[in-house]
């Protein structure tokens, strides 16, 4: 026992060095620093398009790389393809179960991945000689629900487990290669930083961890919420990232300055946040939450700039397309929004 204490000692010892070493490299605020740089004013996004078709609760959607089409998956147990110019369903998958909580597009547009309640991640080729949609690839591995996957190429993905775990799957193989251990609650999101090299993770211990793919380890972990962490989503720069938490506040996290930089939130918010995103440049963090908006802020000045509203129900995810030019929200009310 008397050498758990030594170790239980020696880890506090450390983990007061980090903390004195993170004051020491708070020299300012960005509050400070951002004060000089001028005001957004009001932000007003319109929406252009409502993509209707599913028929229950949206829980998740992910933009292809090109900016056109979108992949949406609600529990109607269905996986919609849409082209968003349009408003086309370009296909409509059935799924095993209906119980989905994420899902992905592959870089290339060829492949679309989900999973949820199964614990499978789930593969689907839109590539087929016989033009139909079919399961490439079925995942089997984590022992908690998948709540989030994102490809790395189109033999190579990361999932996010409520098995408090991450796991880099050989697509090919249908084997897990790496697993990403180190959280102690349920992972909820995940988030590929631009150079695919890294990935931050948001979870239930209220922690966000970074973790590097080439070796598997957890280089950086960022505490400061009070509560669930729900999503995350890397700075276009790759140098933070924005977390969204069930304690109301969305948090800009910088990697180089290991340590929380910014707090989004207002007294009149008292709600969940569900999912974020950066706008292309990065001044903007978009942020759904559970009373039905979806919330701008300035990411340098820290004030809402903007609020979409328009969804009757939560909205439970979006995203910002690759070219930067539209947000597409997605909400509990069954209907997804394409707004600019």
């Amino acid at each position: 026992m008397s050498e758990l204490d030594a170790l239980r000692r020696e880890a506090e010892e450390l983990k007061t060095t980090i903390r004195n070493q993170r004051r020491t490299a708070a020299d300012t605020t960005m509050s400070q620093v951002t004060n000089s740089v001028e005001g957004l004013g009001r932000i007003a996004l319109r929406p252009r398009r409502t993509l209707r078709g599913h028929l229950a609760k949206i829980y998740a959607m992910h933009w292809a790389n090109d900016s056109r089409f979108l992949v949406s998956a609600s529990q109607d147990g269905k996986l919609i393809v849409w082209d968003a110019y349009t408003t086309n369903k370009v296909h409509a998958i059935p799924l095993r179960s209906s119980w989905v909580m994420t899902c992905a597009y592959a870089p290339s547009g060829s492949y679309v991945a989900c999973g949820g309640l199964d614990n499978i991640c789930s593969i689907y080729s839109l590539r087929t000689r016989e033009g139909n949609v079919r399961v490439s690839r079925e995942l089997a591995g984590h022992t908690g629900y998948l709540s989030c996957c994102r490809f790395l190429d189109d033999t190579s993905i990361i999932t996010s487990s409520g098995d408090m775990t991450c796991c880099q799957w050989d697509i090919e193989s249908g084997q897990a290669k790496i697993t990403f251990s180190g959280h102690t609650g349920d992972v909820m999101s995940l988030s590929l930083s631009p150079d695919k090299r890294t990935f931050v993770s948001g979870a239930c211990d209220a922690s966000a961890k970074l973790w590097d793919i080439r070796d598997g380890t957890c280089k950086q972990t960022f505490t400061g919420h009070e509560s669930d962490i729900n999503a995350v989503t890397y700075f276009p720069n790759g140098h933070a990232f924005a977390t969204g938490s069930d304690d109301a506040t969305c948090r800009l996290f910088d990697l180089r300055a290991d340590q929380e930089m910014m707090v989004y939130a207002q007294d009149s918010i008292m709600c969940g946040i569900t999912s974020v995103a950066f706008s292309k440049s990065g001044r903007l963090l978009l942020a759904g939450y559970d009373d039905f908006n979806c919330n701008i802020w300035d990411t340098l000045r820290g004030e809402r700039v903007g609020v979409l509203a328009g969804h009757d129900n939560r909205v439970s995810c979006l995203g910002v397309t690759e070219d930067g030019m539209a947000v597409c929200t997605g909400s509990w009310d069954s209907f997804l929004k394409v707004w600019n």
